[in-house]
Parts: structure tokens; sequence; C-alpha cells
């Protein structure tokens, strides 16, 4: 199905450009094939779904150069739903295509999301270098990523609104996901020191469509999809409304008791499509109901040796997680000068849970055999709700100061933040061995409220960005933003009440040189920070502490190959937090600012065509972290960040073969990573915690039965490699073995 999404007018050279090149496909003998599938507006800026009119135009253009090396093209430039190449990402505040944009990109699109039948945010990210997965921190369960080096916990957004919320997304109404690295403060405020991660929602478009999967697999998995648009121009002129459905069941390969068990809906209407004022008003029901897993426990310095189906949990173990949002957005484009740009968001996110976490006994030595080894469960308790009030406004202006072209993007947002959790503190959990656990021992622990807090924080922020484009070769642009922060914490159980107001500017800065039309050259650099009260978790620790500075320098590069289907680019980068937290040695329950962490990365990524049939998305980070200086853990200095691998890449690529068929293959490899690195010894053995590093291999194989229907079989983990997958101070969560799964997709 085509899609009509509209996008910056900044883009309208790539659209220029890939007309051409679906033209010059038109002139090697598939003029009916691409007259077919160009049946969308000309003004779609990336230069999909063109018209055949414009086509036309361009013809006389583009003839001369004719690539010689596609000598037959099956992904017709028209079809870049059908791409893994992403030219362009919706949020009001990146006016140039990715390709001028001075900073890394990585975008996953919802093509790739359905060739590897991703099933959570974070089996899309595992397309990104540099990103690491941590397991659920305490009584904060959800996505818990690392990007850069540094955590990301808070840095995920939804449609440029932040998603605040302890909850494990799925990606069923994603049209892709943005990883944008760098410190982002300028456009998105407190946080982003390694970067921020976007998902965009799929939107109402003016052509009918029913697409949908059935999947079943091994691990009892099953899941059903639907996406349902309908025009509705009997209601209003371009309105249409998009349905999207989801229901989710399923166990974790290799590992016994643990269940995965979600439904999701997420309905959207939207006016005025291809108007000048476009109005949409969203929502989304994420619920689930899980059996958790928080793995095996350390046994001291070294994930214990047990077999990975080992749960130490109870069977009556739970997470349940309710997430409900509504969100409205006005576009308003007056022509090339002047672009406004409104989002409304409230979201109410709940939670109940109850999860065993396992550690050693005290009463074990290293030197006590296994089976005499006895496990202790620290059992996680509790509820909360958190609620997220947002308005964000955006004014992208284009005008001229003599030679000098301008976008000015400026922009103010305000908003509320709440959340209040309820822990429970448990006496009784009976123990169990380390290596024969019973996870059908009735649960006997006894239950007391250990805290009941209620944080509310109050954000405003004002910011200006402005791009200068100085003659066909420099650009040079610049970005200021100003931020009020304030938080107030009340913890009733033992009375205590605390408040904090931070005001902080950012500051971004970058210069683009373009040697010719398909490439850059780019310096860049920013400022972020990070506030006590970031997570809303202000407390007695961190009250007094002011926020964490953070500021990035990155030198990269950018091309289009292969007549623009091929994107690739390569970064050296250097991020530094100058005054990162700690805890008090005189008072453990206080936090100073008094270390200065380091990562020293290089970047190198590609997506895109390879040739007609080939395409891949690949990308490769190397991340050198350390701790460059403690005032009060000197012991610590030259030891890694907590999480960061030296070497991340991931390469998923596919080939469409004759007879209908598709294969693909994909391969994810991290190095060896440590758990901590503020106080980084095991106080027994006197060395890091630390796992290993692992390899995996997934394939795919793809028939298509008819224009409507496909059959797809996906092999996950195809050497059944025991590895880590998510790792904390506290706990290992074992990568999953070996799983396939059936899907028939159908499209009408």
């Amino acid at each position: 199905m085509k899609k009509h999404r509209s996008c910056s007018k900044g883009n309208s050279h790539i659209r220029q450009r890939s007309l051409q090149l679906t033209t010059l496909i038109m002139a090697q003998g598939l003029a009916a094939n691409a007259h077919a599938q160009t049946t969308a507006p000309a003004n779609n800026p990336d230069g999909v779904n063109a018209s055949p009119q414009s086509l036309d135009t361009a013809a006389t253009a583009g003839n001369s150069t004719a690539p010689t090396q596609l000598p037959e093209v099956v992904v017709v430039g028209s079809d870049a739903e059908n791409s893994y190449q992403a030219k362009s990402v919706t949020l009001p505040q990146f006016s140039e295509p990715l390709r001028d944009t001075p900073q890394s990109v990585t975008v996953v699109p919802k093509v790739v999301m359905q060739d590897q039948n991703s099933m959570t945010l974070r089996d899309v990210l595992r397309n990104v270098a540099g990103i690491s997965i941590a397991a659920g921190e305490g009584g904060s369960q959800g996505d818990n990523l690392t990007l850069r080096g540094f955590t990301a916990r808070n840095d995920i957004f939804l449609d440029g609104l932040r998603d605040y919320g302890s909850y494990y997304r799925d990606p069923f109404n994603y049209e892709q996901v943005d990883v944008l690295s760098g410190p982002e403060s300028v456009m998105f405020g407190r946080g982003s020191t390694g970067g921020v991660i976007n998902q965009e929602s799929k939107t109402p478009e003016m052509n009918p469509f029913v697409e949908g999967a059935l999947t079943v697999g091994t691990d009892l998995t099953r899941r059903a999809t639907a996406d349902i648009n309908e025009p509705l121009p009997d209601l209003a002129q371009g309105a249409a409304f998009r349905l999207n459905l989801m229901g989710h069941e399923s166990e974790v390969a290799e590992r016994d008791v643990g269940r995965n068990r979600r439904y999701g809906i997420a309905p959207s209407l939207a006016f005025g499509l291809g108007t000048p004022t476009q109005v949409s008003v969203s929502y989304l029901h994420q619920s689930e109901d899980d059996i958790p897993d928080y793995g095996i426990p350390w046994h001291y310095n070294s994930p214990a040796n047990v077999p990975r189906a080992n749960y130490y949990g109870f069977q009556d173990d739970y997470l349940r997680t309710d997430v409900d949002m509504v969100t409205i957005q006005v576009n308003h484009d007056s022509g090339d000068s002047l672009s406004l740009h409104d989002a409304f968001r409230f979201a109410n996110y709940s939670r109940e849970f109850r999860i065993t976490e396992p550690k050693l006994d005290p009463s074990t030595t290293p030197a006590t055999p296994g089976p005499a080894t006895i496990v202790d469960r620290n059992e996680l308790g509790g509820h909360s709700v958190e609620t997220f009030l947002w308005n964000q406004f955006d004014a992208t202006s284009r005008f001229d100061t003599g030679p000098i072209q301008h976008t000015l993007i400026t922009g103010l947002e305000a908003g509320r933040e709440t959340s209040d959790p309820t822990r429970f503190g448990y006496t009784g959990v009976p123990t169990t061995n380390l290596i024969s656990p019973n996870e059908d021992q009735d649960f006997t622990g006894v239950a007391t409220v250990k805290s009941r807090v209620t944080t509310t924080a109050e954000s405003f922020g004002a910011y200006a960005l402005d791009t200068l484009k100085l003659g066909s070769h420099w650009e040079l642009s610049g970005g200021v933003r100003w931020d009020y922060f304030h938080a107030d914490y009340h913890e009733s159980v033992a009375g205590v009440a605390f408040s904090r107001t931070d005001t902080m500017p950012s500051f971004r800065g970058a210069l683009v040189y373009k040697p010719t039309h398909n490439g850059s050259i780019y310096f860049d650099y920013g400022t972020s920070w990070n506030p006590s009260a970031e997570s809303l978790s202000l407390s007695a620790a961190n009250a007094n502490t002011p926020p964490e500075k953070n500021e990035t320098f990155e030198l990269g590069t950018k091309w289009d190959l292969f007549s623009n289907k091929l994107s690739v680019r390569g970064a050296l980068f250097r991020t530094e937090k100058t005054n990162a937290r700690e805890p008090d040695p005189s008072d453990p329950t206080q936090n100073v600012l008094g270390g200065d962490q380091r990562v020293d990365g290089v970047e190198l990524a590609m997506s895109g065509h390879l040739t007609d049939r080939w395409q891949v998305l690949g990308s490769y980070d190397y991340l050198q972290s350390e701790v460059i200086s403690s005032k009060f853990y000197p012991g610590s200095v030259g030891y890694p960040l907590a999480n960061v691998p030296k070497h991340t890449l991931s390469v998923w690529t596919t080939y469409q073969l004759p007879w209908h068929l598709e294969v693909g293959l994909g391969a994810d490899v991290v190095s060896s990573r440590t758990a901590s690195s503020t106080a980084p010894l095991d106080p027994t053995t006197g060395l890091l915690k630390e796992v290993g590093g692992y390899w995996t291999l997934n394939a795919m194989v793809k028939y298509q039965v008819s224009k409507r229907v496909d059959i797809q079989v996906n092999v996950y983990n195809l050497t059944n490699r025991y590895y880590y997958d998510q790792i904390h101070p506290g706990h290992i969560i074992p990568g999953a073995g070996v799983s396939a799964l059936l899907t028939a997709n159908f499209h009408f």
C-alpha cells in the first residue's frame, strides 16, 4: 500500500532525484509496472508514489545518467515502503534530509520489523549498534537501554513527545523507529546524554487497505495483528480513520515459567489530509499481564554456572501494566515560508508487580559446591501510577537574508508529570537451590509497605534552531534552549518531603560541507543535562545535587550511493559527563557530583539496496568507555562504564530470489560488558562483575502465495547459543534459545 506522509519542504531536492530515478527505471523497460505503482500526489517530499505527470517532467533531465549497475529493478523507486533506506524523520525539529543532518541517525523502517517479525521495541533496537539492553532496575520495569554508553531509559519518545512509563513497548503501531544519537537537550529537554529513541506511529491515509498477520510458533507463541485504514470523504475533507490491533501470548525459548501476554489497540482519526491544515486525534492502549523473569543470579563476579532454563521465582509472580495515551496534533503549512505544529498529550501508566530477583545467600562462599548453594529470593513488589500531561508548539520559518537561506525552528513546550509508587518489603520468603530451583513452592512472604511516594514535576522549555545555507556547498546550524524543571517529592511512610528547581541552558552547533549533491561531511557539538529528579525519583540522596552536565563532539560523513538507493555513513565522536553523580562516602544515602565519565567511539552504518534484489540494514559501533576521574572512588578510574560493550555489530540483509521467494539472514555481535562502574569490584573476589560477549544468527524465508497473501518463516538464534542478554548489578537475564515462527501476512 502506498504511504502519503507530509514532511518538510527542505526535502524537495530528494523528491526531485527520486523522481528522476523512477523515470530511469521506466526507461529501462518497466514503464508499465512503474505507472501502476505511482498514483500518489507529486508533492511527496521523499519522491515516493510520485504521479506519472511528474515522472514525465523529470524524464528529460535524467536519461543521461542512467545507472548501469542495476540490470533489473524489483523494488522500483516509487515503492519506498519496501525499502530499508529512510531519508527523513517526521519530527518538526529536523528540517533537512538525513544525508544533510549533522548527527548520526539510524532509522528502522516498518518493512524491517515485518521481515524480522519484531515483537518488542527491544527486538527493533537490536538492529542499531551502540545500543545494549539492560535488565529492569529494582521496582522500575520496562524498556531499559544504554545508548552510546549512557542510560537512555528516560529518553524514549513517541511522535516527538516523551513516552514516560515503565512498560515493555510493542511495535504493532510503528511506522518506523528513529535512533537520534548524540545530545538532544536543545530539541527534547532534559536527558539524552547518549541520544534519543523516537517511535513514529502509523497515521491515517487517503487510500483504503486492510493488512494483518497471524503468527504461531515454538514456545506456545500466538500473535495476531491488524491494520485497517479507511478514508471518510463523507465526514469531512481529507478525513480518514486508521485502526491497529494486536494480541500476543508467548513463553520464552529455553526459559522455564516466564510468560508474556498482552494486547493493544490504536485508533486514529485525521482531518484535512492533502490540505494546508491537518488535525489528527489518536489513542493508544496497551495492556500486559506477564509472569516476569529476572533471570539467574551472579556467582560473585560471573554469572552462575547453571542451566539456561533455571527459574528462581514463583509460578504466581506477576507484572501487570496498562497504558492509555491520547494525542492531538495540528499542522498548518502556509506555503514555503511558514509551518506550524502543535501537539498535546495526556498519558496514564499503571503498574502492579511482584518479581523475584535471585541473589546468593550471604552464607555462600566461592568454595561452596553448587548443589549446596542457597539462593535468596529478593522479592520486589508494589504498584504505581504515572501521568504525563504535555503540550508542544513548533514554528518553522523559511526566509532569506541576502544570499543566505534560513530555516528557523522555534518552539515552546510545557507540561506536568507525576509518579505515585508504593513499594512493599517482604519477610518469610522461602529460599531455593542454585542448581535445582523450585518454582512450584508456595509463596509465603508477608508484605508490608516499605515506601509510599508522590512526586510531581513541572517543566517548561523554549528553544530556537537555525540552519543557514551558505550557497550550494555549506550549511551552518545552531540552537539554544532554556529549561525550567521543578520537582516535589513526598514520602508518607517516613514522613519526608523534598523539592528542587533546576534551570539550565543547552547549546548545539554544526557545520556541514557538501562536496557533491549526494554526500556531506559535518562537525557537530552539543550539550545536555540530567537533573537529579530526571526519572521522578527525587530523594534524600539527590535532593541537593545539581544536574549532571554532558557534551558531545562528532565528526562524520554521509553518502547516498548507487543512484541514491544506498545510504552509508561514518562518525567519530566523544561524549563526556563532566560531573557524574556518586554516592557520598561519608553518607551513602546522599549523592554528590564528583566523577568524570567519557565514551570515545566510532560508528559505521549502511541502509538500502546493494543491488536491485539485495537489501541491507547494518551498523557497527566501537565504544571506549571509562571512568576518567572520581573524587571519592579513585579505585574505579579506568574501569569501563556499566553495560557498555566495546564492540556491537548488527547486520540484517534480504535477497529476492525468483519463484516469489525472499530470504533473509541477520547477525548480532556484542562483546563483553560489566554490570557497574562506580564501585566496580565484587567485595569477595575483588573483580568486576562481567559477562562474556556473544553472537547470534537469525534467518527468514518468505513465499508470496498470491498478490494478497504471503507466508513467512523466521528462525532466531539458529545455533541455540547460551548468552547473557540483559544485565544488572543484581541479576542477569539469559537470551532466548532457538525458536521459530510461522506467519501468514495478508494485504487487501
